[in-house]
């Protein structure tokens, strides 16, 4: 069976696209929200959305870690 290789995103990243792409709040709102400083969340963003190109266009799996959501 042929078996995609994988990109995953943690937790923070996904709630960082959620912020800034899918609410469409500024990065400094953004960060507000997840009590972060506005230049983390932009590493942060910058992060996810590098995986997120890298599985599109390279054709990889999106795996989405579920490390902190159980908690």
């Amino acid at each position: 069976m042929f078996q995609l290789d994988e990109i995953t995103i943690n937790p923070d990243e996904i709630e960082a696209i959620r912020l800034a792409d899918l609410e469409s709040f500024s990065h400094e709102d953004a960060a507000g929200k997840m009590k972060i400083s506005r230049a983390t969340f932009g590493r942060i963003v910058h992060s996810a959305r590098n995986k997120i190109a890298n599985a599109i266009l390279n054709g990889k799996a999106i795996k989405i870690s579920s490390e902190d959501f159980n908690k």
